[in-house]
């Protein structure tokens, strides 16, 4: 049967989206525990698992199971906000504190030695659990992020356009294949809720997920506000590495190498491995680097051993411009 989410007149006023780092995070472990089970992001999770060997992320990974068939819901409550930043979410998420031990006694995922002690001590195994998301962001996601943040909102623009275009049921039955609109319900293919779901007012959180892929995420039960988590448009591009000319007229001003190397950070990179793309030497590489980064156009996080450089969304966006006459070389 699935799920059928009925809608009023008052739910069809509060449909809104909002961005959830903190979902990435846990829809991501999913990946790095079982990439062959994720083709489209099996790229991204060999880039990241041998930085994780430097992460203490134990407890995070107990509360994804694989095969994932629902996460316990005080890991990641919806969004408040329509762009929270990780630490927003994070601090949302040790207000839950009261409610772990209630969300874990109607959840029938494995009860792991740290989740007993997790339901034993909630405050103090939040605490632990925020300090992992953290590590793992900084080695998994954060160098990702504005790539990916960039395609999660193209696509909440994109829905906005067909909601102005053909209204509700045009926007909500583009949301996934096996997701359809047929008279005031939305119907979601089977998961582990199903049934009959009335919003009752509370309309729909729409949150748009890289790491989603290929399922889509559904929160009905009360306390949280209803929501379905869905692959974004684009996801199956995201990770290819594109080659492709510098704008010359970017080249003009920041010289020739570094705007190879702005173009270079498609995906996160070492020096050393932009260094040998580029055929520079590393001192000169990271010259180069530090410059961008004081710029603001490059990102540095370090991860254990390896310091990664990632296009920050400004370069991302001086990238996108016109080609121009070539410039010369003014390095």
């Amino acid at each position: 049967m699935g799920l059928e989410l009925t809608f009023t007149a008052q739910d069809a006023t509060n449909v809104r989206f909002a961005v959830s780092p903190l979902w990435e995070v846990v829809a991501s472990v999913r990946v790095v525990k079982n990439p062959a089970a994720h083709a489209v992001l099996k790229p991204w999770a060999e880039r990241v698992r041998r930085r994780l060997a430097d992460v203490d992320w134990r407890l995070l990974s107990d509360l994804v199971p694989v095969p994932t068939i629902s996460i316990v819901g005080f890991v990641c409550p919806p969004p408040s906000t329509s762009v929270p930043d990780l630490e927003v979410e994070l601090a949302g998420m040790a207000a839950m504190a009261p409610l772990v031990q209630e969300s874990f006694d109607v959840w029938d995922g494995p009860r792991t030695r740290a989740l007993q002690e997790l339901y034993a001590d909630p405050v103090g195994g939040l605490e632990r659990l925020t300090e992992e998301i953290r590590g793992y962001w900084d080695a998994a996601i954060a160098p990702y992020w504005p790539r990916v943040r960039a395609l999660l909102e193209g696509d909440v623009l994109y829905r906005a356009r067909l909601l102005a275009e053909g209204g509700l049921r045009r926007m909500l039955s583009d949301l996934d294949p096996a997701v359809t609109w047929e008279g005031e319900t939305l119907r979601l293919p089977k998961t582990v809720c199903e049934g009959v779901r009335p919003l009752g007012g509370l309309g729909l959180l729409l949150v748009p997920s890289v790491f989603t892929w290929p399922r889509v995420f559904s929160i009905t039960t009360p306390p949280w506000q209803p929501t379905i988590r869905y692959p974004p448009r684009g996801v199956a591009t995201l990770w290819e590495h594109r080659e492709s000319d510098p704008p010359q007229a970017l080249a003009a001003v920041l010289g020739r190498t570094r705007t190879r190397l702005l173009a270079e950070l498609d995906q996160p990179a070492s020096t050393k491995e932009l260094a040998a793309r580029l055929d520079l030497s590393e001192p000169g590489a990271n010259q180069h680097l530090t410059a961008l980064h004081r710029a603001g156009l490059a990102s540095a996080h370090r991860t254990g051993r390896y310091v990664l450089y990632a296009r920050t969304a400004v370069a991302e966006t001086l990238l996108a411009g016109d080609a121009s006459p070539t410039p010369s070389d003014h390095e």
